[in-house]
């Protein structure tokens, strides 16, 4: 039985979703892996979107919490607010307290990739401060470290992205993720993979 990694991510103006397209082709290139995108719901009207200059959202089906117990790994992503997740996925973890009372995902791994709007904007803050909702369910953080190589030190390009996880600079909204930045985005996917095939437990005979 295929290894499920479920991609679940925020994107207000779409940079988060284009990083989460490139982790999923990274987690499917490894062998026996299904990756599939989710996004969580959307709190605010669409009226307050509208002003905010937001993009309609893609076809991406939104995700239930029940719906996470399916998966053995995840990659969750979401734009940093003050050096912390924005609000619509904290929300959404909000509302899986029934999954935290039955531990139901513990012993399954998750990174985090994220998106900021400056470069001091909370790349490093904003995966740490998430951690405490990965180990209040048990999960295990896993983290890239510094995998991806040659690319972790490149210091004549402006990257996001860290040794917690894929990353990107969104400024006004008007850059997008660079190709480095998705290459870091497809390794990560490559890495979540790997460790979530091999912690899977064989299928009960």
């Amino acid at each position: 039985m295929a290894t499920k990694v479920y991609i679940v991510y925020y994107s207000m103006y779409g940079h988060v979703e284009k990083l989460a397209h490139e982790i999923k082709k990274g987690a499917e290139s490894v062998e026996g892996v299904e990756a599939k995108l989710w996004q969580v719901p959307e709190t605010l009207q669409g009226e307050v979107l509208g002003k905010m200059s937001a993009p309609p959202k893609s076809d991406i089906p939104i995700i239930t919490p029940n719906e996470l117990q399916e998966a053995d790994g995840f990659v969750f992503g979401f734009p940093t607010r003050f050096g912390m997740m924005a609000a619509q996925f904290k929300a959404f973890l909000d509302s899986t307290g029934g999954l935290w009372r039955t531990q139901s995902l513990a012993g399954k791994p998750a990174g985090i990739f994220l998106s900021t709007g400056s470069q001091n904007g909370g790349q490093e803050t904003t995966a740490l401060t998430a951690v405490t909702q990965l180990a209040h369910h048990g999960m295990i953080f896993v983290p890239i470290g510094y995998t991806f190589g040659a690319g972790m030190f490149e210091m004549e390009k402006v990257k996001g992205g860290s040794p917690y996880g894929a990353g990107t600079f969104a400024g006004d909204g008007s850059r997008q993720p660079t190709e480095l930045e998705l290459e870091i985005a497809f390794h990560q996917g490559q890495v979540l993979a790997t460790t979530a095939k091999k912690l899977k437990l064989p299928a009960a005979a």
